[in-house]
């Protein structure tokens, strides 16, 4: 599954049968769910038959569960099937109906005396009343399912655990009028009409599998077809539904997931295994979209492009989010995980190899980049803030809550280390072995570097603190030259995080170079692997002292703490031969700047100092021809402000955005030839989808954001005409951005022609909400305040929800603004999404819960609304979890 509101361009600046869904959960006591109590099931379930008669209003089902007695469990007689806000309506056993169950909470429980039974359970749900979106509910009169992680208990009762495997067979009936194409996992068996104006379909899965991977999706949907042809010749058909009148938007999707195939078997030798591959795109959708075995449910903004409505980045987000979904097919089910503490068994492998089909689809070292900034700004605070968990965790009270950049973002850079060690040939050996053994079983993380370290011939005893261990390592380098050798001392600290408070030392994995200063060059790279909590390393053969690059290609996700002098961060920002360090050079440059100003430690002389050098490198990655656009782009982006922040101990939001944006604009200011001579010369460039096309639109808003910077006039004029001239969405909207950074006329202008033009479509005005809550603007708060009384705006749909808060939660100009209104604002959304969508309300939490790395009175405010929060009656688990972790 794939949870990530992906980033497309760079940020400059997210007994109740028939009723199920229309209210939150009701409240319960806090029930801790602890990876050490794991016992095996004590009945499986080997074959599942369900029956849906479907409805918008109401939907019948009929559950037919094959149970036998589990050899490995505890030999209960009872068998106990989960249930979320359903009442059976009548339970059978071996045919007979049967009165002696019961209620346990949720749970229905049966009490059986043979080895093996049939259970049969007949349960009615109201989809169109389940704003959860989780279970079956309705979208558009469309119904569709999300059972990961606990929803399929929703639909009828179950044992609803990853451990338990099944093979499905699901039989559907409805309307044809209302219903005409009805969808399950597998492979269709049979279908058929009735005289009554219903039809009916039959689908069956041959591969076992969890509950939390069935799906269905029923409605009035079209798809662009093509077919694949398998490595063994196997011949299968690929469908992408969605409503008609969108199919035009689905060719780039269709491409991406035929690449996609042909990837995982030219690259992990995973072919796929059914005759049919489905994809359904839909637009209330909590996540990003879901694996479900065959039948892959997508939020229609990872589905629909086409140059018009989707920018460069939306492209990239499709391709990268089908290739997650397709690649889960083998890292996920055919394999799937054990129990939820194992999550990123699944999630961080299939992460990686996402990120590692990107970065084969395009550009490498702009992809590296990339993640690593996501990382950053996403994990990074994830691990120094109160909600800091391992990638594996140990407890919890609400699964949704882990689905976390901790356990994906940084699940992948682990998996990574261990590719990154071995070697691509190993590892591959290692990931072989892992599919081999374990093909058709519900594994565990231990399984999974068990493998690697079989296959790929490695020793990691030490490198599963990875798993155990939260917080980002803090590695501190010293550099010392005598003679002819250097000496590279490394000191390695993990921080205390919430329940860990000491830590071992952790293998960290470093690329590093020493560079010579008069030729720009490095003799070879060498990987270094500190696993002491110090550690000493020696080159030979340097007259005299070099530069030191450390960490490339992100070999490790650390912070490094190492003192260097401005001119060899731009000596490294010219020269290194590495991208990703070229980069993290001119990164470390802005950074360095950034917190001695915001700390007090610039004086007018080192300021001046300081944005001279800053200048300098950026002048000469404008001007060098070697470099190519796309990455060129990445080189002008500035540090985030929340990544400027974790710098710091204790942060002042205010002094952040004020440095940050007095330094854009003297570089506007300084840099304005150059600046409008690459956005002349991008603005020049006519359309494609070709690497050096997609560059020059990239670097034509970068230069953008500065030039307005520092001329705002200027950027305005250049902004609007950029506007009015563009034939994509990536020049509308980069254009559309920096004026929504601007008091300026044209502001007005753009965005009401931005309305019209895309009023009717629902994921273009995502992009005209979101725009506008995470400007810079002055006035961005009363912006904001105006967007959600507007008629187009609604709680029950998560995308238009993300589109405005969490563009504003992100935006440290209207989150921090001092008055502590954009506290209040998250706060009061918190409170009054939670009974409507409970899993999207706390995904709003974190963004409060960093109030003890604020200074003290924006922390009072924030943590102010958490209490509110805290005591509001009937919050929901999810939310309530993450409040009470935040408030400590």
């Amino acid at each position: 599954m794939d949870i990530a509101s992906r980033p497309s361009e760079p940020a400059e600046n997210a007994q109740l049968a028939p009723e199920l869904g229309n209210t939150a959960p009701p409240p319960v006591a806090a029930t801790v769910i602890r990876r050490e109590d794991y016992q095996p099931p004590a009945w499986l379930v080997p074959e599942v038959a369900l029956d849906f008669r479907l409805g918008l209003d109401a939907s019948h089902i009929v559950a037919r569960l094959s149970v036998v007695r589990n050899p490995a469990g505890s030999g209960e007689s009872t068998l106990r099937l989960n249930g979320d806000q359903i009442a059976p309506l009548a339970v059978r056993v071996d045919g007979r109906e049967v009165n002696d169950w019961r209620l346990d909470g949720s749970d229905l429980v049966v009490e059986l005396t043979g080895d093996a039974h049939a259970v049969e359970v007949e349960t009615a749900v109201n989809p169109a009343a389940n704003s959860q979106l989780m279970g079956l509910y309705a979208s558009g009169g469309m119904l569709c399912t999300q059972c990961e992680a606990e929803g399929f208990r929703r639909i009828t009762f179950f044992p609803d655990r990853p451990d338990v495997l099944s093979t499905y067979t699901v039989r559907m009936s409805g309307e044809k009028a209302q219903f005409p194409i009805l969808l399950a996992n597998g492979n269709c068996t049979a279908s058929g009409e009735a005289d009554d104006g219903t039809h009916w379909a039959e689908w069956h899965d041959p591969w076992p599998k969890p509950s939390y991977l069935f799906a269905l999706v029923a409605g009035n949907l079209t798809a662009n077809s093509a077919r694949f042809e398998t490595m063994g010749g196997r011949q299968v058909a690929l469908n992408i539904w969605v409503r008609p009148g969108d199919e035009d938007r689905t060719q780039h999707a269709m491409n991406s997931l035929i690449n996609s195939m042909k990837w995982d078997e030219e690259t992990f030798g995973r072919e796929y295994d059914l005759d049919l591959f489905n994809i359904v795109a839909v637009s209330d959708y909590n996540m990003g979209a879901m694996e479900n075995k065959g039948l892959n449910i997508f939020n229609t903004r990872y589905v629909l492009a086409d140059p018009d409505t989707a920018t460069d980045g939306d492209y990239d987000a499709v391709e990268g989010v089908i290739g997650h979904e397709y690649f889960h097919n083998w890292s996920g089910n055919r394999v799937t995980c054990r129990d939820w503490f194992q999550l990123s068994l699944k999630e961080g492998f299939t992460v990686l190899r996402d990120q590692l089909f990107s970065a084969d689809m395009g550009s490498e070292a702009v992809k590296r980049i990339e993640d690593v900034r996501i990382l950053r700004v996403g994990q990074f605070p994830e691990d120094s803030g109160p909600l800091a968990h391992p990638i594996r965790p140990d407890s919890y009270e609400e699964i949704s809550n882990f689905y976390t950049a901790t356990v994906y973002n940084k699940g992948a850079e682990v998996i990574r280390m261990m590719r990154t060690m071995a070697g691509v040939e190993r590892f591959r050996k290692g990931t072989d072995l892992y599919f081999d053994r374990h093909d058709g079983e519900a594994a565990t993380c231990e399984d999974f570097v068990r493998a690697i370290e079989d296959g790929a011939g490695l020793d990691l005893a030490q490198f599963r603190l990875w798993y155990s261990q939260a917080g980002t390592p803090q590695v501190c380098a010293e550099v010392a030259h005598s003679g002819t050798q250097v000496v590279l001392k490394l000191t390695q600290t993990v921080p205390a995080t919430p329940g860990q408070p000491d830590k071992q030392a952790m293998p960290i994995p470093l690329r590093v170079a020493l560079f010579d200063r008069a030729t720009g060059t490095h003799s070879g790279e060498r990987l270094i692997v500190l696993d002491q909590d110090s550690q000493t390393f020696t080159f030979d053969g340097f007259a005299a002292p070099p530069v030191l690059s450390i960490n490339r290609g992100f070999s490790a996700p650390v912070a490094i703490d190492f003192a260097r002098e401005k001119a060899d961060l731009v000596f490294l920002a010219a020269h290194d031969d590495d991208p990703f360090a070229r980069y993290e050079a001119m990164q470390g440059l802005v950074l360095q700047h950034l917190v001695a100003g915001v700390s007090g430690r610039l004086d007018d002389a080192a300021r001046a100092e300081g944005q001279a050098a800053i200048g300098e490198a950026l002048g000469a990655i404008i001007a060098d021809p070697a470099i190519d656009d796309l990455m060129r782009g990445e080189l002008m982006i500035l540090p985030a402000e929340s990544y400027i922040a974790e710098q710091l101990p204790v942060s002042d939001p205010g002094l952040i955005h004020a440095e940050r944006e007095a330094l854009k604009a003297w570089l506007g200011r300084a840099l304005a030839e150059p600046l409008k001579a690459l956005h002349d010369r991008a603005c020049a460039v006519p359309y494609s989808r070709e690497a050096a096309a997609r560059g020059a639109r990239k670097i034509k808003t970068q230069a953008l954001v500065l030039i307005a910077a520092g001329d705002p006039a200027e950027g305005a004029a250049r902004a609007f005409a950029q506007y009015r001239a563009a034939d994509t969405m990536t020049d509308r909207q980069g254009a559309l951005m920096v004026l929504c950074n601007l008091d300026a006329p044209e502001r007005e202008t753009a965005l009401a022609d931005f309305h019209d033009r895309y009023r009717d479509n629902a994921l273009v005005l995502d992009k005209w909400f979101s725009l506008q809550a995470g400007a810079l603007n002055p006035k961005v708060l009363e912006h904001i305040a105006a967007l959600a009384q507007h008629p187009d705006f609604t709680m029950t749909n998560p995308n238009r929800v993300r589109a405005l808060y969490m563009a504003a939660a992100v935006n440290p100009r209207a989150f921090h603004d001092e008055s502590g209104a954009g506290y209040r604002m998250i706060g009061d959304l918190i409170r009054r999404l939670d009974p409507i969508n409970a899993q999207t309300a706390a995904r709003f939490v974190p963004s409060l819960g960093r109030w003890r790395r604020v200074e003290p009175v924006r922390a009072a405010m924030m943590r102010a609304e958490l209490e509110r929060i805290a005591a509001l009656p009937g919050l929901s688990r999810d939310v309530r979890e993450q409040v009470s972790k935040s408030l400590g």
